[in-house]
């Protein structure tokens, strides 16, 4: 849009410790750590926890740890909200006693009676004459200036105006004493001297009242970015109905950080046709001006189709380190028997095929343990009554050849094909029906070489042992 970035760049990302981190809010914080990277700023982490009934700390740590898991680090200390109590407090007598803001002693149930607009109760401003040293309880109000409209340019939307007449005299202070949201949201952020405020389109009504309250304590007003919410496939704002929008259950499902972090910054986001960026290339190409106005809808599959090329760009050993260490510490140890070269070969047999590393590691341990029962399609489709002779020739060309390599028992494997008469696939598929219980996956000769030719044998007579 042209417009003048304010540098340097601190940027800050401030969820609520009220539930787990969702994964809108989780992209709201990596467009925020991008754009800090691309404009060599300083990226700043702040936890809202005023909201004392539904902060808790087991959210606060959920929060850090999806943060760390994407390697979303802040640059400085994490603020906490609710230790600057007191300075909130010393701000907000500061504005009642520039006349800024004022006592208000109505109940809302006299506001209520007093308004003409049952769906809109605006408040009339009636206390800002009333005597501010009467003891009854009391909110405190930040008292609208004499102006027509406040204009901001949004740094994805452009110029957004809004008539003063849409607001009123908003409460900055609850009876109890403690500030409201959009109050201590600018003095945290003027404290944090942030420079740009990038955060959901759910926030686009706080604006105005916020540069208000900048403006009125003499604060330099940041720059306003407001991004897109992601959408279910509805059209509707992303519910749990939808999948998971905890931005940990990615993790616990068998998404790679780089994979989710990839896919969600193409949901709003674009730079040409280009599907897949390593991290530096987010860096050096993320700006604003590319961030779209629409939401965008959240696409499994295409999430999964990211995520299976990440998961192939990675070496087995890479695969099976992560595993160990961020999803299923036992995975290897249910391995037994196998050699580290064998359960790397494993996953390099399965990742081809793999969506999820949860998928990955199912099939892999499958392949180790063997079938317990077999696809019922894939045996009607596969199997006749003369499978179990072919099965039984098989064995005993397996027993007298002993073929070594992959190439040796494939080539035996169309020899004795020739011999019965019959097709190539109507013995490899019954061999991997053997293997895994169902004819689909991967090679059926490696998947042979790598589960050893006794092992390979035990599990041929236990499906000929099955069949008619």
């Amino acid at each position: 849009m042209g417009t003048d970035i304010i540098s340097p760049v601190r940027v800050r990302f401030a969820p609520s410790p009220t539930g787990h981190l969702h994964i809108g809010s989780f992209r709201t914080a990596l467009f925020n750590w991008l754009f800090a990277r691309h404009h060599g700023g300083t990226f700043l982490l702040r936890i809202e926890d005023t909201d004392l009934e539904r902060s808790k700390s087991e959210y606060t740590d959920s929060i850090m740890a999806a943060l760390e898991w994407v390697d979303l680090q802040p640059d400085e200390t994490v603020m906490i909200q609710s230790e600057r109590l007191q300075e909130h407090k010393r701000v907000l007598q500061e504005l009642l006693s520039s006349g800024n803001a004022y006592k208000c002693f109505c109940t809302q149930d006299e506001i209520a009676e007093r308004s003409n607009n049952s769906t809109f109760i605006s408040y009339d401003g009636l206390c800002r004459t009333a005597d501010q040293s009467q003891s009854a309880p009391y909110v405190v109000r930040f008292k609208l200036p004499e102006i027509d409209s406040v204009s901001f340019d949004d740094l994805i939307r452009g110029t957004i105006t809004v008539p003063i007449g849409q607001l009123d005299d908003f409460i900055i202070a609850r009876t109890d004493g403690t500030p409201t949201y959009n109050f201590v949201v600018v003095v945290d952020d003027a404290a944090m001297k942030i420079t740009q405020v990038i955060r959901g389109e759910d926030h686009i009504s706080n604006t105005p009242k916020q540069i208000l309250l900048y403006q009125a304590l003499g604060y330099r007003v940041p720059q306003f970015a407001h991004i897109p919410l992601i959408l279910g496939p509805s059209g509707e704002r992303l519910s749990k109905r939808d999948g998971a929008t905890s931005a940990l259950a990615y993790k616990e499902l068998g998404y790679l950080p780089d994979a989710l972090v990839n896919y969600l910054v193409r949901l709003g986001w674009a730079h040409g046709n280009q599907e897949i960026f390593s991290r530096e290339q987010l860096v050096e190409f993320f700006t604003l001006d590319a961030v779209g106005k629409k939401g965008s809808i959240f696409d499994i599959e295409k999430l999964n189709w990211i995520n299976g090329m990440y998961i192939r760009e990675h070496s087995s050993k890479e695969l099976l380190d992560y595993i160990a260490k961020e999803l299923d510490a036992e995975f290897a140890q249910r391995l037994s028997g196998w050699s580290d070269a064998q359960k790397e070969a494993a996953i390099d047999l399965y990742k081809e095929r793999a969506h999820t590393l949860i998928e990955l590691v199912k099939e892999v341990t499958l392949f180790h343990d063997g079938p317990q029962t077999y696809q019922e399609s894939d045996i009607q489709k596969w199997t006749d009554t003369s499978t179990k002779e072919y099965i039984n020739a098989l064995i005993a060309m397996i027993e007298n050849e002993k073929p070594d390599t992959i190439d040796a028992l494939k080539g035996a494997v169309k020899s004795l094909t020739k011999t019965l008469g019959i097709k190539f696939v109507a013995l490899a598929q019954p061999m991997r029906i053997a293997l895994i219980g169902s004819s689909a996956g991967p090679g059926v000769f490696e998947m042979f070489e790598l589960v050893g030719r006794e092992k390979a044998i035990e599990r041929l007579k236990r499906l000929r042992d099955t069949l008619q």
